[in-house]
């Protein structure tokens, strides 16, 4: 019997997830001393990624990389597709399959020394849709793990969606307290959900630790001469030495799960990631940590220093190969520069040298992606050029020229609807604290206080990354107004996916709810009533599902309560709010009531499924329990009993209908971190399609910025 025909003949047998890769939980707290990377042979891969979708030709666009250690023979991949579903009275011998073998393309050549070369092949998945959802089985140098499999959506139907960010740990993490893994929650789920696609929202690497095992930038680190660290100039040696340092320590953790922080408690071997990496395609968008800590969003100056801005050429280099699957050299400028996902800047970053790499694809013959690459062109006072805006608007424009879309998802690493922290802004860049940050600069007090860099209070950066930073405001409300007005153009309800913060959050745009007034009062009575009762009809409608960290520690439970303290209702403009949605009533044991209502932290993840999807599903039936056309509180989904209906008129408890061509958004966050089950709990809501057109909208009243 032949592997394919193997495959074949076990074909629908159970993929049990929980008894296959419970035990790779246990021990998640620790890793190898030294190096887990092998001698020879496959080191990192299979690797899954999503470029795009034809709905003109019907095929379905990927790839799989796979790198291997002093290996010049490219591994052999055969696969096998099929029905993804067993039907009553199946006889497999009736059911069509088809067979092939995805062609390797070695695209890029790397080292780390004299004794350790490395290949990077890319396979191209090239596939048509069918009229039924299929499994593609596929096996590596003639051997099949259970694992080895990938769902590809019928030419109807719209993607199963993962997102999730924040995967890994800061360098002094104490990783003892994390006994779980939500990489291994998410294995569970997706064996019976069938995810398509996960979306990588930023930091699917922590790269932070160059400070540490990097030579020549702990030594430029440790330079406490100013003038020295703005002028060190870049030798080929130094370049290589980041190279060495991004190539290990993608290797470690894509192929191995394996990282080691900078205390003897900051290490973890996340053995589920590489699986999971090889049986859901990605999509990725970047953010700082995929480079280091704040890169972007410290002064022009000191980006501009050769060492700072050659440490974000060699990580965008490394993020293009293991992310994407292509290389920035010449000999690849076709998939790099001209692959039919890409939306390239106008111009080149002004640190790393390159153009960004939003990316655009279908998820769906209804449903879109729009990846905003908010990392390459970053600056200070500025995330993207308004010529690279012009860029996106008219592939959107493009794009929907080509056919109705229902719904565009946008990731934005950093939320966009988030509380204001100006406050701390203002106290970070005082004055007052001056003598303090020279103290603290000599070693002399609190030299925690500043980072390494440029001597910038540490969470400085964090907060220059928010879209609500004082340098921001004016981009994000022009932004958030180009997509309040695109939606409404086009009837398309838009739904933004963020992380970056280490806890979960729903933020919320909508059409603003009018107090009394004695005379308008009859007209706002009417408006009030039709944005309760008809949300599918709100073109100011537009939700931010926050979801981090899949891997990382939450915030501590003050800070949850100090953003709900900073989370009123906003006034984006005269006719829209701007507000938190109170998802998280109930703690994940279902019955401890929360203050902080509106941001969870606890480690998560996240999910976007068709409601179509739901009710074809047996397992996410009995899960969500939904009934057409109910209108459904955002919340906890219990056990048993689904996702409720509105029974409460608190007044930020908007409900939201289930609709046939809406989708379910669901947070689902880690149960209980020492436990090696990784179980989650679920806190979800009903994302209606937007049913009206507005070809034009009224944004009197908004800050920061003059639109037409």
């Amino acid at each position: 019997m032949t592997m394919n025909e193997e495959i074949k003949d076990t074909w629908f047998d159970a993929w049990d997830t929980q008894t296959l890769y419970q035990d790779k939980v246990i021990g998640c707290d620790e890793c190898v001393q030294g190096s887990p990377i092998s001698k020879s042979g496959i080191v990192c891969g299979p690797v899954l990624r999503l470029i795009d979708v034809n709905y003109d030709t019907l095929t379905y666009n990927g790839s799989i990389l796979m790198v291997t250690k002093n290996d010049n023979v490219p591994p052999v991949i055969n696969y096998t597709i099929g029905p993804a579903y067993e039907e009553k009275g199946d006889d497999l011998r009736t059911r069509q399959f088809s067979e092939g073998q995805f062609k390797p393309v070695l695209f890029h050549t790397d080292d780390l020394g004299e004794d350790a070369s490395f290949q990077f092949y890319r396979y191209k998945i090239n596939l048509p849709l069918m009229n039924s959802e299929q499994m593609v089985k596929y096996s590596v140098n003639g051997r099949f793990q259970p694992h080895f499999r990938f769902f590809i959506p019928s030419k109807t139907m719209n993607f199963n969606t993962i997102a999730y960010s924040c995967n890994g740990f800061s360098l002094s993490v104490d990783t003892s307290v994390f006994k779980g893994s939500l990489w291994f929650d998410i294995l569970n789920k997706h064996s019976k959900v069938h995810y398509h696609v996960m979306l990588g929202g930023g930091d699917q690497i922590y790269s932070d630790s160059i400070r540490l095992y990097s030579p020549t930038v702990h030594e430029w680190l440790e330079t406490h001469d100013p003038i020295k660290k703005y002028t060190t100039n870049i030798s080929p040696e130094f370049f290589k030495d980041m190279n060495h340092f991004y190539l290990k320590e993608y290797i470690e953790w894509y192929g191995y799960g394996h990282w080691r922080g900078s205390t003897p408690k900051s290490m973890t071997t996340q053995r589920c990631l590489p699986i999971a990496l090889s049986t859901i395609p990605s999509i990725n968008i970047w953010d700082d940590h995929d480079i280091i800590d704040g890169f972007g969003s410290y002064s022009d100056s000191f980006m501009r220093t050769p060492m700072f801005s050659s440490i974000g050429k060699a990580a965008y280099k490394y993020y293009m190969l293991f992310q994407h699957h292509v290389s920035t050299d010449p000999s690849d400028k076709d998939a790099y520069l001209n692959d039919s996902n890409w939306i390239l800047g106008k111009s080149v970053g002004p640190y790393i040298g390159e153009k960004s790499h939003s990316v655009f694809t279908r998820l769906g013959p209804t449903m879109g992606l729009l990846g905003l690459d908010c990392r390459t062109e970053r600056q200070l006072h500025e995330i993207l050029s308004s010529e690279t805006y012009d860029l996106v608007s008219q592939r959107l424009r493009n794009e929907i020229s080509k056919g109705k879309l229902n719904h565009l998802l946008i990731m934005l690493g950093v939320p966009i609807a988030y509380p204001r922290l100006v406050w701390l802004e203002w106290l970070f860049t005082s004055r007052l604290l001056a003598p303090l940050k020279y103290l603290a600069k000599k070693g002399l007090f609190a030299r925690g206080l500043v980072n390494d860099f440029n001597g910038d209070v540490e969470l400085l950066d964090d907060l220059n990354d928010h879209w609500c930073a004082k340098h921001h405001k004016k981009e994000r409300n022009y932004l958030i107004a180009k997509l309040q007005d695109f939606a409404a153009e086009n009837g398309i309800r838009v739904t933004i996916l963020s992380g970056d913060v280490h806890l979960a959050s729903l933020g919320r745009f909508k059409s603003k709810i009018h107090k009394r007034h004695v005379i308008h009062e009859e007209e706002h009575e009417k408006e009030n009533l039709a944005t309760i009762n008809n949300p599918e009809n709100d073109v100011r409608l537009m939700f931010n599902v926050i979801s981090s960290a899949v891997v990382n520690t939450p915030p501590p439970t003050a800070m949850a309560k100090l953003l709900q303290h900073r989370a009123p209702v906003h006034h984006f403009d005269f006719s829209t709010d701007e507000d938190s949605v109170p998802i998280f009533k109930f703690d994940t044991d279902g019955t401890t009531k929360r203050y902080e209502a509106g941001f969870m932290n606890k480690r998560n993840w996240s999910d976007v499924i068709p409601v179509q999807n739901i009710l074809q599903n047996d397992y996410l039936n009995g899960v969500f329990r939904l009934k057409m056309g109910e209108m459904v509180i955002p919340g906890i989904v219990r056990p048993n009993e689904g996702i409720l209906p509105v029974k409460t008129t608190e007044k930020q408890d908007q409900g939201y209908p289930v609709t046939p061509d809406g989708v379910i958004a669901s947070i689902h966050v880690e149960t209980d971190q020492l436990n090696p089950a990784s179980s989650s709990t679920c806190y979800a809501l009903p994302i209606p399609e937007l049913r009206t057109k507005s070809k034009s909208l009224s944004h009197k009243g908004i800050k920061h910025v003059v639109l037409p």
